[in-house]
């Protein structure tokens, strides 16, 4: 199974970090955050990995190269404007094959075992989810006996990690361009067509500088 990172991030809200450097090449614990997401997903047995990029993404190129310090393959697929989820993992498809593959958002920080995403895909996509954090309380989904649903009002919701298997069949019908993952999603989600599990494990949506300091603390006391 082949594995996407998500990194054409602008990352507007850690400037003026990310003024002069990607996203994804920003440091928690000394460590660029997409380097994490290559060792854990090395580590579960992915050897054939796909990065997309837009903004400043010709550092991510230069640092990563071609990903043999990892013991994985990588190839880029380069965005010459933002293509949002959607969009940009539509382009990649060339890359990514035939079979469904898994999906990793660039800018999250993680302990999740990757290994447990290497399994038959039953529908068109299996997500995982987190416990609604305080930034996005209104959550996404909901978690029904490993089936995912769309949440209502009401619902008893949880929150897209930003970790996931797709089927390139769920993309059947897109056109090139920008456009979101989460339409196609619920779509398949209203076939029955979407799994889920919840995240066991530490989670970190590192989007502002308070959570990137929540990353930091984490790193220095894993316990």
């Amino acid at each position: 199974m082949k594995a996407m990172i998500l990194a054409a991030g602008k990352g507007e809200r850690l400037r003026p970090l990310t003024l002069h450097t990607p996203k994804p090449l920003i440091r928690a614990g000394g460590v660029p955050l997409i380097e994490y997401h290559l060792r854990a997903l090395a580590a579960a047995g992915f050897t054939e990995i796909v990065i997309n990029h837009a903004w400043l993404g010709q550092q991510i190129e230069d640092h990563l190269g071609d990903g043999s310090r990892w013991g994985v393959s990588i190839r880029y697929s380069a965005e010459g404007e933002p293509l949002e989820t959607g969009g940009g993992i539509f382009k990649a498809l060339p890359l990514l094959g035939d079979s469904p593959f898994a999906v990793v958002n660039g800018d999250i920080w993680t302990d999740y075992d990757f290994a447990a995403l290497r399994r038959p895909l039953s529908g068109l996509a299996h997500l995982v989810l987190v416990d609604n954090p305080a930034h996005h309380q209104a959550g996404d989904f909901c978690l029904n006996d490993a089936q995912v649903q769309d949440g209502g009002a009401g619902a008893d919701t949880l929150t897209y990690s930003g970790i996931a298997v797709l089927s390139p069949e769920l993309f059947k019908g897109a056109v090139a361009g920008a456009f979101k993952l989460a339409p196609l999603l619920r779509a398949a989600m209203a076939e029955g067509r979407v799994t889920g599990e919840r995240l066991q494990g530490r989670w970190v949506d590192v989007g502002t500088h308070e959570r990137l300091a929540e990353v930091e603390a984490l790193i220095r006391d894993p316990h």
